[in-house]
């Protein structure tokens, strides 16, 4: 997998940075794009940015490429899943405890309108 996925002496260190790191960053950053409503288009942005950044920090403390389309493409898509996760989660989150009398949890990252949402009492 070295220079597929990563470009450092172990896979070690690609974890560390790009996964544990950089996935909580991003994880963090869809969470406050729920919190706040925000589009997702918004959140494509600030991944793109937070994928400069995980480059930069694998540049800085390991010796790695800079400025490599395909490792930055590789982090990117990873911050993406973890972005995207952490955004559908709280927004499934949020919209079962603000709108609980429409919306019931059917799983970590969904929900469903409730079968009595439409009744009147």
């Amino acid at each position: 997998m070295q220079g597929i996925l990563y470009e450092e002496s172990t896979v070690w260190l690609f974890l560390l940075v790009s996964v544990v790191m950089g996935g909580w960053l991003a994880w963090m950053t869809g969470r406050a794009m729920a919190l706040t409503w925000k589009p997702t288009i918004q959140l494509v942005a600030y991944i793109l940015v937070l994928g400069l950044v995980v480059r930069f920090i694998h540049f800085a403390l390991f010796e790695a490429t800079l400025l490599t389309l395909h490792y930055y493409v590789v982090d990117t898509v990873i911050l993406m899943g973890f972005g995207f996760a952490g955004w559908r989660y709280n927004r499934a989150r949020q919209m079962t405890t603000q709108y609980r009398w429409l919306y019931e949890r059917t799983g970590a990252f969904s929900w469903k309108a409730r079968e009595d949402a439409g009744k009147p009492v």
